[in-house]
């Protein structure tokens, strides 16, 4: 029998209320602990304000929001059938011959379209509100003034205080960014007082200082002299410039193929920014296992009783997923497994368990 366009445009509606009422729970609950998480964070800092803190709040939440999907797909599709079951809605559908692959298409397109959506759009969205935030809160939380770009020009840093400033610029980078060469240096005093340029064959970084090999000075006041070997105060370490590098969340989908290659062009690995960039395109399979899950706890429970059970089974699995997500990242992160599959591979596991399941159960 195929499934009629009313009872999919039915089932589609209530789970789509489903997931819309869970998700608005959830977000609410997150964003008052991530407010006032910030509000704890910045209670030691001058200028972080009441409106500085709500507006931090503010541009996290899409970045939560996607965070929060997958839990939401989770529990609206237990509850869309668990009431479908309940109301006899769903035994009703299955004496006239509608098998469950029927009921889960409606449910499944949309995890699909919603994945879809959230890959292509709220995603670079989202990468947009957290990069403000990640500024924001270096600004007034962490109080940092370094800051890395990568790009195809080659590596740019900065480091200073109000003081003075260094622009620093190479061409390539190696040993984790403690190695430049082709280096270009820009001095400046107070906010924007040209003071100094230095060009050198490379630089390294030491505790406390940059060495230049090769260096040639120029000023204004001066003329342009050579040294062998010049040194340079700083207080940045390797772990700030790895600090510094703008974070994977950071980054749109759609920009983080260019920003790899240009990582990697300039010496840096781009493990983290590919293994992101893999996860975001398995979101539509993610939401798809959520419901797979979900479906296979929540569709027989009027026959089998022990509604508590199968809901806590059901929850648990969801939790798993992730804690198994958490830890396959971990391993892509270390090396241990390819990029590709440390990103996809939970999925495509919950997604397969969850069809077993339904296949044994409805099926079997």
């Amino acid at each position: 029998m195929r499934l009629s366009y009313l009872l999919s445009r039915y089932i589609g509606r209530q789970f789509l209320v489903s997931i819309g009422i869970v998700f608005m729970l959830i977000m609410g609950v997150a964003f008052l602990i991530d407010a006032v998480n910030l509000g704890d964070r910045a209670a030691s800092r001058e200028g972080a304000g009441l409106i500085v803190i709500i507006e931090m709040a503010l541009l996290r939440v899409p970045y939560i929001a996607q965070k929060v999907l997958p839990f939401a797909v989770l529990f609206g599709t237990m509850l869309t059938y668990l009431w479908l079951t309940r109301t006899n809605e769903l035994v009703v559908s299955r004496a006239a011959g509608v098998s469950v692959w029927q009921f889960l298409l409606p449910s499944l397109s949309i995890a699909v379209c919603l994945g879809i959506f959230v890959v292509t759009v709220f995603n670079p969205l989202s990468s947009a509100f957290i990069s403000r935030y990640e500024q924001m809160e270096a600004q007034y939380l962490r109080g940092q003034s370094s800051l890395l770009t990568v790009s195809g020009s080659g590596l740019w840093l900065r480091d200073g205080d109000g003081d003075e400033q260094m622009v620093i610029h190479a061409e390539r980078v190696s040993q984790s960014g403690t190695e430049l060469a082709d280096v270009i240096i820009f001095l400046y005093e107070d906010v924007d007082r040209f003071a100094e340029r230095i060009d050198a064959k490379t630089a390294t970084l030491y505790d406390g200082y940059w060495e230049l090999d090769d260096a040639l000075v120029t000023s204004p006041e001066m003329t342009a002299a050579f040294a062998k070997t010049y040194r340079i105060d700083t207080e940045l370490t390797v772990g700030r410039i790895q600090d510094s590098f703008a974070p994977p969340d950071t980054m749109s989908f759609w920009d983080l193929p260019e920003f790899i290659q240009s990582l990697e062009n300039a010496g840096f690995s781009g493990l983290r920014h590919r293994i992101h960039w893999h996860s975001i395109l398995s979101i539509p399979l993610l939401l798809s296992a959520m419901v797979l899950v979900a479906a296979s706890f929540s569709l027989r429970l009027t026959r089998r009783g022990r509604l508590g059970v199968f809901v806590l089974a059901g929850l648990m699995t969801g939790f798993l997923l992730y804690f198994t997500s958490d830890v396959s990242l971990a391993l892509g992160m270390s090396g241990s497994l390819p990029a590709i599959l440390s990103a996809w591979a939970p999925a495509t596991i919950f997604a397969l368990i969850g069809t077993a399941l339904l296949f044994h159960l409805e099926d079997g």
